[in-house]
């Protein structure tokens, strides 16, 4: 029996999905820039996705961006602003546990001169408003916070965020990167002033490689990849058309299924906690049932075991977890979003990750379970001895 509970880091691609992108590769394989007829078909089915992710997102279809996938959106909507609004002003806020895909670029320009405020967390990963508030300035120009933490799945009040920088008359831009979120919690972009948002593909059943950014259509862009002026100048680059059409197939199944998917995920958390509270001593959990946490993201610290000895143990008898981050799980640094949470290096040593799907049973989580006791068990036996 193999159960797969990694699902932050990828998701098994659905089968529409699979099938949507081997027709594109095999029959309908033209290039969209063409002028012939195979071109202008292949052109067209691609802003009919684009028209399905702006209905999805209730935005307009100018105003989604492909590319190569999460990372690289979080990349071109903060490199794009504050090259292009850099004139505006040099101050930077962000979190202290946002994704690396954030957190470095945005190194990178603190490097090149600009200021940033990195805005610590609670106990629970969530940001405080009066922090965020005294923080701003008017040379404040960019403000980018994530939707839902990658680790530990805490939900950002974002609905407040636009609030406060109209309080304050700040200018600043607000990017969120909701790759954790998207398609997985309630989301209104126009409602909460978001001006960018950056999704991705595989984390929604979709296919690895493909992602998209959602731009405002009155902010003014800054293209960081030049060439053939494809995706209306902003990302140049023969479109991943397979990858594309995988992304919209996904986008239409999780928009019908959104409630009963999400239902079911915080179903399957419940249980799980109970199960775990009742049969394993000496956990804690870092990532509790509530509307503060994602239901689909589950941080759990084993005391007197280290979280990678506890995952190969899982692995052995075929199920997948992690430790953390999957894009910086081969770093030998401790984790900063628990770090940050106020987590003890015990508690952060012993920290797995379980992020659940649509596919996940509660006969998979009995077995989970069964084998996480028994090898936390084994694990104790030497540790605590």
């Amino acid at each position: 029996m193999e159960i797969y509970l990694d699902n932050c880091s990828t998701t098994k691609p659905r089968e529409e999905v699979v099938e949507k992108m081997v027709h594109f590769l095999t029959n309908e394989y033209g290039n969209p820039s063409s002028l012939h007829r195979l071109g202008f078909k292949i052109e067209k089915s691609i802003e009919e996705v684009r028209q399905i992710i702006a209905d999805f997102l209730k935005v307009r279809k100018d105003e989604i961006y492909f590319t190569s996938g999460g990372t690289e959106s979080n990349n071109l909507a903060i490199g794009s602003i504050l090259k292009r609004y850099k004139r505006q002003g040099n101050h930077i806020i962000t979190t202290k546990i946002e994704h690396s895909s954030v957190l470095n670029p945005i190194k990178g320009y603190e490097a090149k001169g600009f200021k940033v405020t990195y805005l610590n967390v609670d106990r629970d990963g969530i940001i405080s408003m009066e922090e965020l508030k005294q923080s701003l300035r008017e040379e404040t120009v960019l403000v980018s916070i994530m939707q839902v933490n990658n680790e530990i799945g805490s939900i950002q009040p974002i609905w407040r965020v636009k609030d406060i920088l109209n309080q304050r008359g700040s200018k600043a831009l607000l990017h969120v990167d909701g790759i954790q979120g998207f398609g997985k919690v309630p989301l209104d972009i126009k409602g909460w002033g978001i001006d960018a948002f950056s999704f991705s593909g595989h984390k929604i059943y979709g296919p690895k490689g493909i992602g998209g950014l959602y731009l405002d259509r009155d902010l003014k862009t800054h293209p960081i990849i030049l060439g053939g002026a494809q995706e209306r100048g902003l990302r140049s680059g023969t479109e991943n058309v397979p990858g594309i059409m995988g992304l919209g197939k996904a986008v239409e199944i999780i928009g019908g299924n959104f409630h009963k998917e999400r239902d079911k995920a915080h179903e399957l958390k419940s249980y799980f906690i109970d199960k775990l509270e009742e049969q394993i001593p000496h956990i804690r959990i870092n990532s509790p049932l509530g509307e503060k946490h994602s239901p689909y993201i589950l941080n759990i610290s084993f005391k007197y075991i280290k979280g990678e000895v506890l995952l190969h143990y899982l692995e052995d008898k075929g199920i997948y977890v992690a430790t953390g981050s999957a894009c910086s799980s081969k770093t030998k640094d401790k984790s900063h979003v628990l770090t940050n949470i106020g987590l003890s290096d015990e508690e952060i040593e012993g920290a797995i990750r379980i992020c659940f799907s649509h596919e996940n049973t509660k006969e998979q989580i009995d077995y989970t379970i069964t084998v996480l006791k028994d090898s936390v068990e084994a694990i104790r036996q030497v540790t605590m001895r």
